[in-house]
């Protein structure tokens, strides 16, 4: 079980690493999927140039991510012809995401019929939710019917990081409970309690929770109404809206925080703006989750500006002194791996690098083992 390859197939492009033990030997992207004038014409096209370019002599299993395994996938499964019929039925749940990883393993799974393949879910984590966490209060006939409940999202980086996080404290999985934060263009809250997700700040989709790079995140149900009978938006326009056109890109024209930074040093109000919005929402789901863990020993940030941007940091977890939680300024401008609160803070505050790759090489290798 040396040599795993792990097949990342997200909206048009397809990201690839290839481990031989821990050590990763071929890493790559293959982008523009299907654009004019670009990458290959399909998933399977960018799969099948992947395949063909690596030496996956000795290759042991391949391991996928897949969005959405709905309430069936509560955990990463050999992938057989049900298994892939199962992935095909969550389509709804996750249109512009699911197709993609279905012809990522469709391809594999065709041009190495001898190699295992293994799908490892993004919201499989979150299985270990409490039904009070994942319930919405609507009809519960309706729910039912239609899948509507909290699946969450980011589970693979939370589940690589908060193991990372019990690893750097030198302190047993199993004991260590943790509030994650996944601080990307894409941004959610997780609280882990030994291991277990019992509260996430995304829902039914990635749209709930934390204010994003183009995501509104947490908004009033009754906005979607008004803006289909005051402003007269289609479904689509407002999915659009609140998908894609919201977040610190609507706040401020721009997605990237850094771009957001920089403005804000020079003095850009609605910078400042955007700034204080996204990292207060980051605050009240830290202290909702200290109250739901109860007991909380790290807050860590990870993911592009959880890893890199230490003024959200300092500002995010700013007056939570009484619950234990502070960041030392210091500490908070290093790199890497490492602790940003003082010596001797309650709740020790971390920085760690998520790798949702290496992630999935683990539970690949895992799933293969338990088959034997």
């Amino acid at each position: 079980m040396s040599r795993v390859l792990v097949l990342n197939s997200g909206s048009s492009s397809v990201k690839y690493r290839l481990y031989d033990g821990d050590t990763v030997v071929d890493r790559g992207t293959v982008e523009r999927i299907g654009e004019p004038g670009g990458g290959p014409a399909d998933h399977a096209g960018a799969v099948r140039q992947i395949l063909t370019e690596l030496d996956l002599t000795g290759l042991s299993a391949v391991g996928h991510r897949v969005v959405h395994g709905g309430r069936r996938f509560s955990e990463p499964v050999l992938v057989d012809d049900e298994g892939l019929a199962g992935i095909a039925e969550l389509v709804p749940l996750a249109p512009l995401h699911n197709p993609a990883n279905l012809a990522g393993i469709t391809e594999a799974r065709r041009v190495l019929p001898d190699v295992a393949q293994v799908a490892v879910f993004d919201t499989a984590f979150h299985h270990t939710l409490p039904e009070s966490a994942a319930t919405y209060a609507i009809e519960r006939e309706v729910a039912e019917r239609y899948g509507i409940r909290r699946y969450g999202f980011h589970g693979t980086s939370h589940a690589y990081v908060s193991r990372r996080t019990a690893e750097l404290l030198d302190r047993p999985y199993a004991e260590v409970n943790t509030i994650t934060l996944h601080l990307g263009n894409g941004a959610s809250a997780c609280a882990v309690a030994g291991g277990r997700s019992v509260a996430t700040s995304m829902g039914m989709s990635p749209l709930e929770g934390l204010v994003m790079g183009t995501r509104s995140g947490d908004l009033d149900p009754t906005v979607v109404f008004h803006l289909r009978r005051e402003a007269g938006l289609g479904v689509d326009e407002i999915d659009d809206l609140l998908n894609h056109r919201s977040g610190l890109l609507g706040l401020t024209g721009v997605n990237d925080m850094r771009e957001v930074l920089s403005r804000r040093a020079a003095g850009d109000p609605a910078a400042n703006l955007a700034f204080d919005v996204y990292c207060r929402r980051i605050t009240g789901y830290v202290g909702a989750y200290y109250a739901l863990l109860g007991r909380v020993d790290a807050v860590t940030f990870t993911a592009g500006v959880g890893e890199h941007a230490a003024p959200v940091r300092a500002a995010a977890l700013a007056g939570l002194d009484r619950l234990g939680i502070t960041v030392d300024p210091g500490r908070n401008d290093g790199s890497g791996d490492r602790v940003i609160s003082p010596a001797d803070a309650e709740v020790t505050v971390c920085v760690i690098g998520t790798d949702e790759e290496r992630e999935i090489a683990r539970q690949t290798r895992a799933v293969v083992a338990a088959e034997g």
